[in-house]
């Protein structure tokens, strides 16, 4: 009996004395989509992205309309076409089609590639802000996923200040 409540002793002793040392961490927490959304670099990477993919997106809406065009026309006037006719504009539209599919798919490969890069960048600037402000006020951990986090420790307003001042 008397190891037992040794034990039940230094465990409250040990909690205790944890519990005090927990009190005493400093937590933060930033929302690292909302980062990737507000801040003026990922805004900035954004816009870049827009300009640089604007010309090709704007080739790829110009072929969807036409083969739009072109199905309307084959839908309506298919009947009346000579069958030579029908399958040459068939086969047009399959060719086209096929040519805009593949446009496609490598403008979202590229989009997405280039996203990544940009986004890779703006995510190191703002991990070297977290750590500067972390050791400039003395935070314990700054967690950047989490199901809940208190507004008191949510530091990510300054992070995007930050970030906008380094620009």
């Amino acid at each position: 009996m008397k190891v037992s409540r040794f034990s039940v002793f230094v465990f409250a002793a040990l909690m205790l004395g944890a519990g005090s040392a927990m009190a005493q961490a400093r937590i933060g927490f930033v929302n690292s989509e909302r980062v990737m959304r507000e801040a003026g670099p990922a805004v900035q990477a954004q816009q870049r992205l827009e300009k640089e993919f604007a010309k090709r997106d704007g080739e790829l809406q110009s072929i969807s309309k036409e083969l739009q065009a072109m199905q309307s026309n084959l839908e309506k006037n298919s009947l009346t076409m000579p069958e030579a006719e029908r399958r040459k504009k068939e086969r047009e539209f399959g060719e086209l089609s096929r040519d805009f599919q593949r446009r496609q798919r490598e403008f979202r490969e590229d989009l997405n590639q280039r996203r990544n890069e940009e986004l890779a960048t703006v995510l190191d600037r703002a991990n070297k802000v977290v750590k500067k402000i972390a050791e400039a006020e003395k935070y314990d951990i700054i967690f950047q996923e989490a199901v809940y986090a208190s507004p008191s420790i949510d530091i990510t307003d300054k992070v995007i200040k930050a970030l906008a001042e380094n620009q």
